[in-house]
């Protein structure tokens, strides 16, 4: 059992209560409670976002819970959602709201009729930003975050924020302690609570299986309506495989079969469930930045690992595996410190039409942006910057500086805004 008192008051857990982390997100949930009438904490199924709702509830903001997997509740929500609103007589913490997107237009009218801050506390295993119906009708009411799987500063309860730091003229060198756990163990647990104190590779396997099974029979269905989704996990398999890719759509409906216009659909719903992450190419032409070809990776490492069957042994003996699951790896940590920085960060990756590439490309709201490489080699070499130079002649005075992750220990500078970091400092 991993125990961690918190520092914040605000505990996370697995259901069973096996694994207890803070969680930090947690104050700038509480913050949106303040002021917000309706907050929704979406993310995949599994990352904790009701244990986190019911502690809050408990102890910081007073609601009503209900969860529409209650087959009970969910019946009451569709059939008459203005009646199922209105029956709560003060605030109302609803979960699993993905499940009856009917209740959005009775909370939008609920809330017009009476606007107050934390009035509904909502929770969904869907990314409503992909479910237009859902997000066009609580326009301006409305403020969303997102839950993911543990980071892995969350895991060794580092207060360090290392992308606020990445923006800082001087980025503070770290000592790194001679117990730290290799990056491929890190890898192949991913950060989904459950798995944490699962040391045995068949269960942790076990787990991922049952896990996929639940999204594809239960999350997908809830919001697609459509039947036949058998072809999914294959599709999920091809895309694991492919990680730091560009997504070729002509390729993977001929590999997995499926017809064009199903694929885009399934990716769809592959991406509103958390489970597959679309990294835009970035342009410094707004408009543009949407009709360039983007990159695929998966939201959490532990399940790509078993997507592709990739364990310690493998990722260890086959190097270019390795280089693009830690690319993955690097580009949700980093998105993941984002989700709490009281600062707004678009994450993008870089291509030039001559093939000269930057892995991610980070935008903070100010406009200033910097270039990142991920190499899980242990030494950096000059060559590797080759695309971060391209990247700051291309965006000029945006470009503030550019960072090399590498399998290494020590921060070193290349160039005067150029600089090998240690894939460590995510977690130190």
């Amino acid at each position: 059992m991993v125990d961690y008192p918190p520092d914040d008051g605000y505990i996370q857990s697995s259901e069973k209560g096996v694994y207890m982390i803070t969680r930090k997100i947690a104050s700038k949930f509480v913050c949106a409670l303040s002021d917000s009438p309706v907050v929704l904490l979406h993310g995949a199924r599994q990352t904790g976002k009701s244990t986190l709702i019911k502690y809050l509830i408990k102890n910081k903001h007073h609601a009503d819970y209900v969860t529409l997997d209650d087959s009970a509740v969910l019946s009451a929500a569709i059939n008459n959602p203005e009646s199922f609103i209105e029956s709560f007589e003060g605030n109302a913490a609803i979960d699993e709201v993905q499940r009856a997107p009917e209740l959005f237009l009775a909370i939008k009218k609920n809330i017009d009729k009476q606007r107050k801050p934390s009035k509904f506390i909502l929770a969904g295993s869907a990314n409503v930003l992909l479910l237009p119906k859902i997000s066009e009708s609580l326009a301006g009411r409305i403020e969303l975050l997102t839950l993911y799987p543990f980071a892995q500063n969350e895991i060794a309860k580092s207060n360090f924020n290392l992308i606020n730091s990445l923006f800082d003229k001087k980025l503070k060198r770290l000592e790194i302690p001679n117990s730290n756990i290799e990056i491929i163990k890190k890898i192949v647990y991913g950060g989904y609570p459950e798995i944490q104190d699962r040391k045995n590779e068949e269960r942790r396997n076990a787990w991922f299986k049952s896990y996929i099974t639940t999204i594809l029979q239960r999350d997908v269905r809830d919001i697609s309506n459509i039947e036949g989704l058998t072809q999914l996990p294959r599709l999920l398999s091809l895309m694991g495989a492919r990680v730091g890719s560009l997504l070729n759509s002509t390729e993977f409906s001929r590999s997995a079969g499926i017809p064009q216009t199903t694929l885009k659909r399934y990716i769809n719903l592959l991406e509103s469930t958390f489970m597959i992450y679309l990294l835009p190419a970035y342009s410094g032409n707004l408009s543009k930045r949407l009709i360039k070809t983007p990159k695929i990776y998966l939201y959490d490492t532990g399940l790509l690992s078993h997507l592709i069957s990739a364990d310690e042994k493998r990722l260890r003996n086959d190097p270019h595996l390795l280089g693009s699951i830690i690319e993955n790896f690097v580009l949700m940590e980093l998105i993941k410190q984002a989700s709490w920085s009281n600062s707004v960060f678009n994450f993008f990756h870089f291509r030039t039409s001559s093939g000269q590439e930057v892995d991610f490309v980070i935008e903070r709201n100010d406009g200033t942006l910097i270039g990142i490489e991920v190499k899980a080699a242990h030494s950096p070499r000059a060559e590797m910057f080759k695309g971060l130079k391209v990247l700051s002649e291309e965006t000029g005075k945006n470009f503030f500086k550019g960072f090399l992750f590498y399998n290494g220990d020590s921060l070193i500078q290349f160039d005067k805004n150029l600089f090998a970091i240690p894939i460590k400092y995510l977690w130190i």
